[in-house]
């Protein structure tokens, strides 16, 4: 569904584009600021939006880090609880935009809200999982394993202190950090109402599990549907 929003979308010429963007991306003036008493009143945007992208490379990073997280989050939840979440969470970030940012008129516009969510219900659900992650160092790249909750804690205060630094300054586009940090607070917030009982889970094939760890972290014993 990103993709085909995404690709209608960038068909659009400029000035259907422009109303476009107006009607369905998220502009917080025009709930909580002066544009709220010129601008049609419809809350959809705040669902819409999570589904529209600012180019090709910002399309590609939020699918790839949702086809990272996604999938152990959707084992966990099931299909039909993971896309209500993950609506709930974009709607969250949204909100939390529209709040720290009331008077911009810039259109908000991005999975990354929701898919910020979808990490905290990962970090939640699985602390001790092991990410693989990358820091170039001039050219070269370094690669670390870090435990899913140092990973989490690091990147939600890349998104705290900017996002404060943000706060009652005019918005001219760029990064929604509080879209961000309202997603992924969500996202922590409701796991625990929303994930299945263990019983519930799926069985692992058996080329899960094959560098002798768990979803979770934990090293795998001999015993088990895994094994």
């Amino acid at each position: 569904m990103n993709v085909l929003a995404f690709l209608y979308q960038i068909s659009l010429p400029q000035r259907l584009l422009d109303r476009f963007l107006f009607e369905f991306a998220l502009v917080p003036s025009r709930f909580f600021g002066q544009l709220s008493l010129v601008a049609p009143f419809d809350w959809t945007p705040f669902l819409t939006n999570m589904f529209l992208h600012g180019g090709w490379l910002h399309l590609i990073l939020n699918m790839w880090t949702l086809w990272i997280f996604g999938p152990a989050v959707e084992d966990r939840l099931g299909p039909g609880r993971f896309i209500l979440f993950y609506l709930f969470c974009g709607v969250a970030a949204g909100l939390a935009h529209a709040l720290a940012n009331p008077d911009s008129a810039v259109p908000a516009l991005g999975a990354s809200g929701a898919i910020a969510g979808v990490i905290g219900c990962y970090t939640r659900m699985f602390p001790a999982a092991r990410l693989v992650v990358m820091v170039p160092i001039v050219f070269i790249p370094l690669f670390f394993e870090v435990r899913a909750i140092a990973f989490a804690l690091i990147w939600f205060f890349m998104q705290l202190v900017p996002g404060f630094f943000s706060l009652g300054v005019q918005a001219s586009g760029g990064i929604a950090w509080w879209a961000h940090i309202g997603g992924f607070v969500a996202g922590w917030l409701i796991t625990p109402l929303l994930r299945r009982p263990s019983a519930a889970y799926r069985q692992y094939y058996r080329d899960e599990g094959v560098y002798g760890f768990l979803p979770d972290g934990r090293r795998k014993g001999k015993q088990g549907p895994w094994t």
